[in-house]
C-alpha cells in the first residue's frame, strides 16, 4: 500500500487583482517525491510554491501537510540582515538534535567560510547561504525556487549529487534544463492558472506540452466553426417553431461566451537583435597575452583568433576571471604583456552579470524610453514602445507597471529588451539566462541562431551552450585557458572531466570522510602576514569600489538615454567604454579585496 501523500493542495485559486494568477491549481507531493513545477515567467510558479509552503494564504482552496512533516523553502530573495555572520543564518535553521557539521560542511562547499558578514554579501553569495540553511536540517520536504541561479559549474553539479542523495521529497523551479532533466520524476505544468500534472521528468515534458497546444488549437477551431455555423443559421435560417429558435439562439450565445472566457497561451515573443554593418573577417586576435594581479594569475600565455560568424563560449568556476578574459579579449582592459588585436568595423553590445540596477519605481515604458515619450530607437527607426513591448511578450497593460511588481524573469527580459536595441555585429552575453523562463531560453537561441555577428557567451548552463557555442574557452587554473571544438558535453568527452572549482586560500571545499559524515577537513593554516601596504589596499579599497559603483550608475542613467547613439555616437562610445573599464576595474578591486580579507582571516 503506497504511503500517504505529505503535503496536498487542491482547488487552490489567488487573485492579485484582474485576472486570477491562480485559477484552479492541485500538488500532491508524495515521500521521495522528485517533481519539478515549471511554467512561464509570471505565471505563479513561486506564488504557488509559497503557499505549499505556507507563507501565502489562497483566496480558495485546501492545504493539507501531514502532523509532524518538515518543509524547508528556498526563496529567491534570502533575507540575512539580522544575523551576525553567514555560518549563524545557516545554524539558525537547525533543530535541537540536527548536525551542525553539515551546516558547516555546506557552507563551505558552497564557496564561503561561514565567518562573511551578511550584509557585505552579494546577492550570489546570499544565495548560496540561504541554500545551505535549507539543506542543513534534511527535511521531509524540500521547495526549491531557482536554486542554481548564481552557482558556478563545479557548485551545479555538487548540488545535483547532493540533491540526488537526499532523501527529502523535492519540487524544484528552475530555467536549467539539464539539472531539472536529472532530477524529476514528475512534472507540474502551471499554465494559465490551472496546473497539469505528468508522471515524468522534466525531459518528456516539453513534447508533452506541445502536443497539448496542438490539441487545444484544435478544439478552438472546432468551436469557431460551429459558433461560424450557428450565426449564418441566424441570419439566413428558415423560421422554425418560436421556442427551438429561442433555445438555438441561447446555444449561439453560450458559445459566444465560451470564446469570450477561453484563456489562450500567452502570446510568443518575437527577439530580434539590431545587427550594425558586418564586421572585418577577424574580430579578436589574442597573442600569448597574460594577466595577474599581485600573485594570482587570471591568464597566462593565452593565444586564440576570433573570426566574424564564430560563436565562443567561456566556462569556469566563480572567481576563475571569465569576466576579466572577456575584457581582454575587447580591448577594455590592457594585458600585462601579449598583444591583442581588435577587428575592423567592430559594433559590440554587452550584457553584463551585474546587471544595471533598475529603479523599482520607473514604469516599464520608462526603462526603455528613459521617461522621453512613447518611443524608441531600435536599429536608427523610431518604434512605439507597446510594439517593441510585444516582440518580448509584454501586454500592453505591463507597459506603465512599475519594475518592482515585475517577476525577476520579467526583469531580465526587461534588460534584455533594452540591450538588444543596440545596433551590433559582437554580442558578450555575461550570464544572460538568469530568471528566464525555459520557452524565452528558446526564443533568445534563436535570436542567437539568426545572428549573423560573431557571439562571446559566458554562461554556466550546459544546455544553453550545447544548443548555442561552437567551441567552449575552460578554465584550466593557475591562469591556463584552453579551446575544445563544441559544446559543453563535447568539451566533457575531450577533457574527460568536468569543471573544477578554484580553490581559495583558506576556503578549501570539504571532503566527506569514510563513514560518510559531513565533518570538513582543516585547511592548512596560512602563515603569511599583510605588510604595511596591503593593510593600507584592505582598509582604502571598499571606498575605491563605492566610487567605482556611482560611477557605474552615472554613466549608465547616460547610456539609458535612448536617443543617445542616434543623436552622439561618439559620447555613446566613450560612456560605453568608460562603464566596462569601470566594471572590469571593479571586478578587479573586488578579487584584491576578496583575497586580503581572507589573507587577514587566516
Amino acid at each position: 500500500m503506497a504511503a500517504p501523500p505529505l503535503l496536498t493542495l487542491k482547488d487552490v485559486a489567488l487573485t492579485f487583482g484582474g485576472t486570477p494568477l491562480i485559477e484552479s491549481a492541485e500538488l500532491t507531493i508524495a515521500p521521495g517525491e522528485r517533481a519539478c513545477l515549471v511554467g512561464r515567467n509570471g505565471s505563479g510558479k513561486s506564488t504557488l510554491m509559497k503557499i505549499a509552503a505556507g507563507l501565502v494564504e489562497p483566496d480558495r482552496g485546501e492545504r493539507f501537510l501531514q502532523p509532524g512533516t518538515t518543509i524547508r523553502y528556498l526563496a529567491q530573495e534570502p533575507d540575512l540582515s539580522a544575523f551576525d555572520t553567514v555560518l549563524d543564518f545557516v545554524e539558525s535553521g537547525l533543530a535541537p538534535g540536527d548536525d551542525h557539521y553539515r551546516a558547516r560542511y555546506l557552507v563551505e562547499s558552497l564557496g564561503l567560510t561561514g565567518e562573511e558578514n551578511p550584509k557585505s554579501l552579494s546577492g550570489g553569495e546570499s544565495r548560496r547561504a540561504a541554500l545551505a540553511q535549507t539543506l542543513a536540517p534534511e527535511p521531509d520536504i524540500l521547495l526549491l525556487d531557482e536554486p542554481t541561479n548564481h552557482l558556478d559549474l563545479p557548485v551545479i553539479e555538487w548540488l545535483e549529487g547532493e540533491l540526488g542523495r537526499t532523501r527529502a521529497a523535492l519540487v524544484l523551479i528552475s530555467h536549467d534544463r539539464r539539472f531539472l532533466s536529472g532530477l524529476s520524476r514528475s512534472t507540474i505544468w502551471l499554465d494559465r492558472g490551472v496546473t497539469r500534472r505528468i508522471d515524468q521528468g522534466f525531459s518528456a515534458f516539453e513534447a508533452w506540452r506541445d502536443n497539448f497546444f496542438e490539441e487545444e488549437e484544435r478544439d478552438r477551431h472546432k468551436l469557431e466553426r460551429k459558433i461560424a455555423d450557428e450565426e449564418h443559421w441566424l441570419r439566413y435560417g428558415v423560421t422554425a417553431r418560436r421556442k427551438r429558435n429561442v433555445r438555438r439562439l441561447g446555444n449561439l450565445h453560450a458559445l459566444r461566451k465560451e470564446r469570450r472566457e477561453d484563456r489562450r497561451p500567452v502570446g510568443t515573443a518575437t527577439m530580434t537583435s539590431v545587427e550594425a554593418e558586418a564586421s572585418g573577417t577577424l574580430v579578436v586576435e589574442a597573442k600569448g597575452i597574460s594577466k595577474t594581479y599581485g600573485e594570482r594569475a587570471i591568464v597566462q600565455d593565452l593565444s586564440i583568433r576570433v573570426t566574424r560568424g564564430d560563436r565562443l563560449g567561456i566556462v569556469g568556476a566563480n572567481g576563475a576571471g571569465k569576466t576579466t578574459l572577456v575584457n581582454l579579449l575587447t580591448g577594455k582592459l590592457s594585458p600585462d604583456s601579449g598583444s591583442v588585436r581588435l577587428g575592423t568595423n567592430l559594433s559590440m553590445m554587452l550584457l553584463d552579470q551585474a546587471r544595471a540596477t533598475l529603479e523599482p519605481t520607473m514604469t516599464v515604458t520608462d526603462v526603455l524610453t528613459g521617461g522621453r515619450g512613447d518611443s524608441i530607437m531600435v536599429g536608427g527607426h523610431s518604434r512605439h514602445v507597446i510594439g517593441y513591448l510585444k516582440d518580448f511578450l509584454f501586454t500592453p497593460e505591463q507597459a506603465r507597471t512599475p519594475v518592482s511588481v515585475l517577476s525577476g524573469g520579467e526583469r531580465n527580459r526587461l534588460l534584455i529588451a533594452r540591450a538588444l536595441a543596440q545596433p551590433s555585429n559582437l554580442l558578450v552575453l555575461d550570464e544572460p539566462t538568469n530568471d528566464l523562463d525555459l520557452e524565452t531560453l528558446d526564443l533568445l537561441q534563436e535570436m542567437l541562431d539568426e545572428y549573423s555577428g560573431t557571439l562571446i557567451l559566458v554562461s554556466h548552463d550546459r544546455d544553453f551552450l550545447d544548443r548555442v557555442v561552437g567551441s567552449v574557452l575552460v578554465s584550466e587554473g593557475e591562469g591556463r585557458w584552453t579551446e575544445y571544438a563544441g559544446g559543453y558535453s563535447d568539451m566533457l568527452t575531450q577533457r574527460g572531466r568536468g569543471i573544477e572549482a578554484r580553490t581559495v586560500p583558506g576556503r578549501e571545499r570539504p571532503q566527506r570522510d569514510d563513514a560518510g559524515s559531513d565533518k570538513p577537513k582543516a585547511a592548512e593554516p596560512s602563515r603569511k602576514k599583510l605588510g604595511f601596504k596591503e593593510q593600507h589596499e584592505l582598509k582604502t579599497l571598499p571606498a575605491r569600489m563605492s566610487e567605482l559603483e556611482a560611477a557605474m550608475e552615472r554613466l549608465q542613467g547616460v547610456l539609458d538615454d535612448p536617443t543617445l547613439y542616434a543623436r552622439d555616437p561618439a559620447r555613446f562610445e566613450k560612456a560605453s567604454a568608460m562603464l566596462a573599464a569601470a566594471q572590469a576595474e571593479l571586478a578587479t578591486a573586488e578579487d584584491r579585496w576578496l583575497a586580503l580579507e581572507i589573507l587577514r582571516e587566516s
